[in-house]
């Protein structure tokens, strides 16, 4: 019988690991770089922030080794049973705080998604609304940092709810997703749109190179995605968050496009929203009536976690923006460690 051994490869082109913001985040460092089980305890996830800085970084960490892992630690880390409990541990510890915050959330797909169809009157409290109106492209900058955490990996947490679905749902998240993944030409990923918006703005656009500079708020949206799609349990909620992006993409797309072009930060990087105006546009459609309505219709005790899932984005989406229009308007960066001058 063929089993695996410890000498899996070593990932050579991964991010570079990022030093520790505190006990929790320093020990999974610490046991990335020595190959040693991490040496806490769950008194100690208990004890930390459920939306901190600390939490946060230790959580992404140990999502980042189902993606592309780190320059230097091995692949068979991924499947560390030491991590993957201390993984567990934080996992319960961030999903009950978000439980506990949404106390009156949506409990049907209606309700969760009928505020979403519709333009706010007053957008006054819009992040995209102010970079539209008022963004500076130091701004823009800031803004295009901090989403390329997902950005560069755009679509790939969704996809793994693709088994998890059958009929109508599955075809229409393949068929999102296909679009997502440049239908077939590497050069019309979003992903690679979003490096070329980088390199408009003067930002390196390689995989990661940000992650030291994103405060807990930004690594909380990019943490909610992992933690729905790498749970087969949560199927629904990845659904739920899906579902709210590809409905809210479009207008905020729209005046995302208008700020890069009013403070001329390039063609690129106008073409990256501009292209989410038009293709969210029809998947809002599709992944309303035959992702959502397919799940319903195949599994409808799930109804209450797509709720939940389109909720907790709402939220956490809600506490970036704050987080990022208090620094500003304090003159201050966004970004842990400010952004070099161009």
């Amino acid at each position: 019988m063929t089993t695996l051994t410890t000498s899996a490869p070593t990932a050579a082109t991964g991010p570079r690991l990022v030093e520790g913001r505190g006990e929790l985040s320093t020990t999974v460092v610490r046991a990335l770089r020595s190959g040693d089980a991490p040496d806490t305890s769950t008194a100690a996830v208990l004890r930390a922030d459920p939306f901190g800085e600390d939490l946060h970084l230790a959580l992404y960490l140990l999502y980042e080794l189902h993606y592309r892992g780190f320059d230097g630690v091995p692949d068979d880390r991924e499947w560390d049973p030491s991590l993957l409990r201390l993984r567990k541990d934080l996992e319960a510890r961030f999903l009950d705080a978000l439980r506990a915050a949404l106390p009156d959330a949506p409990r049907t797909v209606e309700d969760a998604f009928a505020p979403l169809l519709v333009e706010p009157v007053d957008l006054s409290g819009s992040l995209s609304r102010h970079l539209e109106k008022e963004g500076e492209l130091w701004h823009l900058r800031e803004y295009a940092a901090l989403r390329s955490l997902y950005h560069l990996k755009e679509a790939d947490p969704h996809a793994w709810v693709i088994p998890r679905l059958t009929g109508r749902a599955k075809a229409a998240m393949v068929a999102i997703e296909y679009d997502e993944f440049g239908a077939g030409r590497a050069d019309r990923m979003h992903a690679r749109l979003f490096a070329d918006l980088m390199v408009d703005l003067g930002l390196d656009p390689a995989y990661g190179r940000y992650l030291e500079a994103a405060p807990a708020a930004a690594l909380a949206t990019v943490n909610v995605m992992s933690l729905f799609g790498l749970h087969r349990a949560l199927r629904g909620a990845l659904v739920g968050h899906f579902a709210c992006v590809e409905v809210t993409s479009s207008p905020g797309s729209r005046r995302l496009a208008e700020a890069m072009r009013r403070c001329g930060a390039g063609a690129a990087a106008e073409h990256f929203y501009a292209e989410h105006v038009e293709a969210d546009a029809v998947h809002e459609q599709l992944v309303r009536r035959e992702v959502v309505g397919g799940l319903l219709a195949d599994e409808p005790a799930l109804e209450e976690d797509i709720a939940f899932g389109c909720a907790a984005t709402v939220f956490l989406e809600d506490r970036l923006a704050d987080h990022i229009r208090a620094a500003w308007a304090a003159g201050e960066s966004a970004l842990l460690t400010p952004l070099p001058p161009t």
